[in-house]
Order: C-alpha cells, then structure tokens, then sequence
C-alpha cells in the first residue's frame, strides 16, 4: 500500500509572516508532502502503531489505510452511564468485562457519563467501547496523548491484550515512543524517519517490560490510600493480616486476610489495585502470590490452609475459572437475610461492639460467587 498524502494552503504575504520567512531562511509554509509505502494489505496482523511527532502526517496518513470512516470517534449520550453506552445491544458481561480489560474497573465511573469522566478514565472508556463493538478495522488518532505517561503505558498493554483476544485490525496514532514497547505491535510506521518495521510471523517487533512487585505483609495502615476506590464501604476486618503490592516504591495494590472459625481456612477481602495499574494483571498475580503463602505455612499463625475469596466482578470471576489454581465453591444472585442481619447488628450494640445500629445488609441483587485458592501440587511447607 502506497499512500501519498499532498496538502496545500495560501503563500500569505503578510508583514509578520514575510519577516518569519526572512528570520528563518523559510520560503513557504503552504505545502506539505508525505509518501508512505506500508505494506499491510493483506490480513495477517491485528495492530499496527503510526509513530511521530505532532504534524507529521500521522492522522492523514491514517484516514487513508482504511478511510476516515474507520478513524475512531465514538459519540457518547450526555444522560447515560457509559456502563449503558457501550455496545447496549451485547450481554451484560461484555461491558464490564471491557472496561476491566483496558484498566478501568473503578465501578463508580461506570456508574458515570463520559463526559464527566477525568482524561484517563475517558482515554480507558474510549478503548473498552472500541475493545465491546469491535468494529473489523478501526484507526485511533491521538493514542495515549491526553493522559500521563504510567496509565498510558499500562492502558497500552491492556488494550493490546484484549483487542489480540478477538478479530480484527486496528491502527493506533500516537507521538509518544513509550507506549511502543507495552503495545507490541505487529508493524510500526515513523513519520520522523519514514522507516518501516513488520514483524516476522509468530513474533513480535518490541518485547513488554516485565513488571514485578514487592509483597508487604503490614497492618491496616495502608488501607486509607485503596479504601476509596474500593466499591464496598466496609469497617476494618478484625485480626486480619494486611498485604500491600509495591512497584518501585509505589502502592499498586491492597488485600487483607482474615481467618475463619477454627483457622481451617483463610478469606481473603478488600483487594483493590489502584486505578493507573488496572489492566496491568497485577491484580491477581498479586492475591495469588498471598493465597499461595497461606497455602505453604507463610504467615503469622504458621498454619496451612487453603483460601476462600469472593467477588461480584465479572471480569475477576471468568479469570479465576479460566485459572487451574481455582475452583468456584459457591454462587449467589442475592445477598444475605436482610432481616437477620439486622438482628445481628442490634446484639452486636447491645453488648457495646457497635456505636451504631443500621438496617441490615442483604435482600438486594449481587451475583457474589466464592473461589477456593487450590496452588500447585507442592506440599504445605
């Protein structure tokens, strides 16, 4: 595919724009030229990247490989959540299974218009919708552009990921370099240079950049910094030991663990990741590396016992069944008896436990199910 890409506007005369020319040694400023051989016609790659800086033909270059049709600029309604905008004709589970695979599984904002989003959750928003309609070609102009540099990265990654789980091409324009090696993209055009670079079949031109994380064992501390962007509003876990993810120096993400009756088995609750490393798949790396020491004798009871978790996201509980290292014990579309939950709270303030009596929690729709953390085959250490 050869495209030549030819723009041209007024000489202007004027007393400023003659001495500009004259400063700077310019004869004209109304012509621009691009010719572009990208060989891509054919079918066999999903990600394409246009790389350089600003106005150097990327946008033009891209309305011409599929058309300015395919430039992607989705229309958002001003009086919807984007949880109702994306793909509303699709089953539940592909929006928020989207919005989880570009990072942003802040369940407030889904609750939000995009309008009235910050940039990044915009930049993540756009994507998910791209990620949930699938159109088969699409070109995204200004990739990563209006967000900073750590949630361009990973929301890079992200997208990378779920668009290479289904069909079609797409052809991202961006003038930042560092998103190049998260994308690993199959071919890469530099404006800048005029190069061109097409992966070989099976491979890939750039490799990610391996990201690991520390694991903290601490107390509750920390529990302020994730609390809110966690979609629960709940006190603190009595006698829970408390987990926290770090990146060079940086808190990614939070759980804590608490035991069961008769320390026969460990839960584990509160897991957030903080919003910019959302899609990153730290998330559950992370809980499985705190089930695995509880599993093994590494925590501060000494004991060995498997670990229950419960979760409501989509997203989470299709990863944990795809993993072998779980197995889903239990499933329900309703929470607990709000009456005796009532009950509950009311002894708990008559023996002075509690400052205050609410109105019970349960009765209300939330398909919660439980995993069992199994691990590999090794024994309990």
């Amino acid at each position: 595919m050869k495209i030549e890409v030819s723009h041209t506007c007024a000489d202007f005369t004027s007393y400023r724009a003659a001495r500009v020319k004259s400063l700077f040694n310019c004869d004209s400023g109304a012509n621009f030229r691009l010719d572009a051989e990208l060989p891509i016609d054919d079918t066999g790659w999903q990600i394409g990247v246009i790389v350089g800086p600003s106005g150097s033909g990327k946008t033009s270059l891209g309305s011409r490989i599929f058309g300015p049709r395919a430039i992607w600029k989705p229309r958002w309604p001003k009086d919807a959540p984007i949880i109702d905008a994306i793909a509303p004709g699709d089953a539940f589970d592909t929006v928020p299974a989207a919005l989880s695979a570009v990072g942003l599984g802040s369940v407030p904002a889904w609750l939000r218009p995009h309008h009235v989003l910050s940039n990044g959750e915009r930049f993540r928003a756009d994507l998910a919708r791209l990620i949930a309609e699938r159109p088969a070609r699409a070109v995204v102009d200004e990739f990563s552009s209006v967000v900073d540099r750590q949630i361009a990265q990973i929301g890079a990654m992200a997208f990378a990921k779920a668009w290479r789980r289904g069909a079609g091409q797409a052809v991202l324009l961006s003038c930042h370099y560092d998103v190049l090696d998260w994308i690993e993209p199959d071919w890469i055009f530099d404006t800048a240079s005029g190069t061109f670079e097409r992966a070989q079949a099976g491979r890939r031109l750039r490799r990610r950049p391996p990201i690991t994380f520390e694991l903290w064992e601490t107390d509750r501390r920390h529990w302020p910094a994730f609390e809110p962007h966690h979609y629960l509003k709940l006190p603190s876990m009595i006698a829970a030991t408390y987990y926290v993810a770090t990146v060079n120096g940086q808190r990614v993400a939070h759980v804590a663990v608490g035991t069961r009756p008769g320390m026969t088995e460990a839960r584990a609750c509160r897991l957030v990741v903080m919003p910019e490393w959302q899609g990153a798949g730290i998330g559950l790396r992370f809980l499985q590396a705190v089930c695995e020491r509880w599993r093994t004798g590494g925590n501060r009871h000494g004991i060995c016992v498997p670990t229950l978790f419960h979760t409501s996201h989509p997203g989470l509980c299709a990863a944990l069944r795809r993993d072998p290292r779980w197995t889903q014990v239990s499933g329900s579309l309703y929470g607990g008896n709000r009456e005796r939950s009532k009950a509950s709270m009311q002894r708990s303030a008559a023996r002075g436990r509690m400052t205050a009596c609410g109105s019970g929690y349960g009765g209300h729709f939330r398909a919660v199910q439980g995993f069992r953390y199994l691990g590999g085959a090794g024994p309990c250490a």
